[in-house]
């Protein structure tokens, strides 16, 4: 059997958890700069407020329902994520963290009731992290996406639905539409609505070629995943191929000077999650933008491709190599919206050989290993270049929370 274990309007709940009087009330949450609704509660979506709605066009709505907006306070949904995942991943040592809230378990080979096995794991985030979570237990990783979605659908379930036999999962199928189904989008849905497949259980019965012959085997193991017949592995971690950082700025910058720290800091973001997958980097990519929406000034985008003369790892090393790239790409009087660095063409730290001429320093492994160390156990920026300043992130965030769980000075303060 699988589970699908699902946190319930995840943004909305990490900041319930921190301020209850939150409860029962509709909140949104913006995506960066404070753009457009990327997540709701269940009460914002009563009051009307649609995903992916600009914030200007939605105020009509927040002030006559009063509802609650914050600014994407990812440090903290991250970091809550991480908690529940950890304790997720003690209940069978397959799983496979499909997003931020997201997570499939293999529980196959688990002698359990698989009702109580939900609803144990299911308490124990509640009690852990304050976070809801809704379950789903079938025999194949789509059935779960659907047993989940019937979990979170109908509150006499507790948050915990398992599909266990055939006359469950045809029930469940023809209860589908054809548009909720895993892994269908909405060109396919649109194609298969013309063909009269309406929900889930008609897709299951269309021949195996019609499907081969629409959307090629990968419609055709979710068919046959759907029909109850595994198809669908679970995917283990893997290491990426690239690592990128970029993000808009909080303001226009018309400074190298400005510049110069935004390119550091996103560096050195990428060079930690660089290490933290041991591999080292042999190319990198920055760009540089200008606002778009400036009317009195043109529009200037730029690019640069280091190959880097040696592969490394180092933040030092690779913040220099940015930096100089930098420099080739920047235009005066110009005012910057947005950058960023892209590290790619990777080689696995423990495989490689150096060579004879050119390495990278060999005493920045132990120093890289010590930032790391610090940063991980008192805050990401608790050590940084002298170029860098102390925030990572600078966007317009005009209703960001605290960081509860990963600053000390914002640790949630009660009062007896």
């Amino acid at each position: 059997m699988y589970v699908l274990a699902d946190c319930n309007n995840f943004y909305a709940s990490c900041e319930r958890v921190f301020n209850p009087s939150l409860n029962g009330k509709p909140i949104v949450v913006l995506s960066n700069n404070d753009g457009c609704v990327i997540a709701r509660s269940n009460e914002a979506k009563v009051a009307g407020v649609k995903m992916g709605a600009p914030a200007f066009q939605i105020k009509e709505l927040i002030q006559r329902y009063n509802i609650q907006v914050f600014s994407s306070n990812f440090i903290l949904y991250g970091d809550m994520s991480r908690r529940v995942m950890s304790i997720l991943a003690s209940y069978t040592p397959v799983y496979e963290v499909y997003s931020i809230d997201e997570c499939f378990l293999d529980l196959n080979g688990i002698d359990a009731d698989m009702r109580e096995y939900g609803l144990r794991m299911r308490t124990q985030v509640r009690r852990w992290t304050g976070i809801p979570l809704s379950v789903g237990v079938a025999p194949t990783k789509s059935l779960a996406k659907v047993a989940n979605r019937i979990a979170k659908k109908f509150p006499e379930l507790q948050g915990v639905h398992v599909i266990d036999s055939e006359e469950k999962r045809i029930k469940a199928l023809r209860w589908l539409p054809i548009e909720d189904v895993w892994g269908i989008g909405r060109r396919y849905a649109r194609k298969l609505r013309a063909m009269g497949v309406n929900t889930a259980y008609d897709f299951t019965q269309l021949p195996e070629s019609m499907v081969r012959s629409l959307m090629t085997v990968v419609g055709w193991r979710l068919q046959r995943d759907l029909q109850g017949i595994p198809s669908i592995e679970m995917e283990l971690p893997e290491k990426k191929d690239s690592i990128a950082t970029t993000r808009s700025f909080d303001r226009d910058y018309n400074t190298f000077e400005d510049l110069h720290e935004r390119i550091a800091t996103f560096t050195m973001m990428s060079a930690e999650k660089l290490r933290r997958q041991q591999s080292l980097c042999r190319r990198m990519m920055l760009f540089v933008e200008t606002n778009r929406f400036n009317e009195k000034e043109d529009f200037y985008s730029n690019s640069v491709l280091l190959k880097l003369p040696f592969p490394t790892s180092s933040s030092l090393e690779l913040t220099q190599f940015a930096v100089n790239g930098l420099r080739k790409i920047y235009k005066e009087n110009k005012h910057y919206k947005r950058a960023g660095v892209i590290l790619m063409d990777f080689v696995d730290a423990n495989l490689y050989q150096p060579s004879l001429f050119f390495n990278s320093n060999p005493k920045h492994k132990s120093l890289m290993e010590a930032i790391d160390k610090l940063n991980n156990k008192h805050g990401k920026m608790i050590v940084r270049l002298a170029s860098q300043d102390e925030l990572t992130h600078k966007m317009r965030r005009l209703h960001l929370s605290k960081a509860y769980t990963t600053n000390v000075d914002e640790l949630i303060e009660i009062t007896i």
